[in-house]
C-alpha cells in the first residue's frame, strides 16, 4: 500500500535510504552517506513531498518528491526486485506532468531501470558533493 507520509516514519525512511545507498552507491564511501543523515532529516525530509510503501504495517519504500524532481526513490534491499519500485514510480507519475531526477552514471541498475520506465538523458554532469558523473533524466515534455 502507498500512501502519505507523516512524521512518525521519519526514521524508518532514513533507515531506508541510508541501507539502501550504501548498497546502490558502493563506489561511493559508506562514510559520505552517513555524513548525510542529518540533512536528509532536517532539510530534504521536510521540504519534500513523500509518499511510503508498506507491507503489513511496515515501511519497506519510499519517494519524495522536490517541485518536478524525483529526489528520491529507495526500496528496502530485501524487499528489492519485487515491483515495488515500479508501483512507486508509477505513483509518482501519477502526481506530477513532467518528472526529473538525477542518478549516478556508475548506478547502471537504477539507470536501466529509468530507462525501462521511459525516462531519457538530458544531460551529463559531475555531482558536485561526491565527484562522480551522474545524469539528469526526465520523463515527460
Amino acid at each position: 500500500m502507498i500512501r502519505k507520509y507523516n512524521s512518525n516514519d521519519l526514521d524508518l525512511v532514513i533507515e531506508i535510504w541510508l541501507e539502501a545507498s550504501v548498497k546502490a552507491h558502493n563506489f561511493v564511501s559508506a562514510d559520505f552517506w552517513e555524513s548525510q543523515v542529518e540533512s536528509m532529516r532536517n532539510i530534504y525530509i521536510p521540504a519534500s513531498e513523500v509518499f511510503v510503501y508498506e507491507i503489513e504495517s511496515k515501511i519497506v519504500g519510499f519517494y519524495a518528491l522536490y517541485e518536478n524532481n524525483l529526489a528520491a526513490i529507495f526500496v528496502l534491499p530485501a524487499f528489492q526486485g519485487k515491483g515495488i519500485g515500479k508501483q512507486l514510480l508509477s505513483h509518482a507519475k501519477a502526481q506530477r506532468a513532467i518528472l526529473s531526477l538525477s542518478v549516478y552514471k556508475e548506478n547502471q541498475a537504477s539507470y536501466q531501470f529509468y530507462l525501462s520506465q521511459g525516462f531519457r538523458i538530458v544531460s551529463e554532469q559531475l555531482d558536485e558533493h561526491t565527484g562522480h558523473p551522474e545524469y539528469t533524466m526526465r520523463l515527460g515534455t
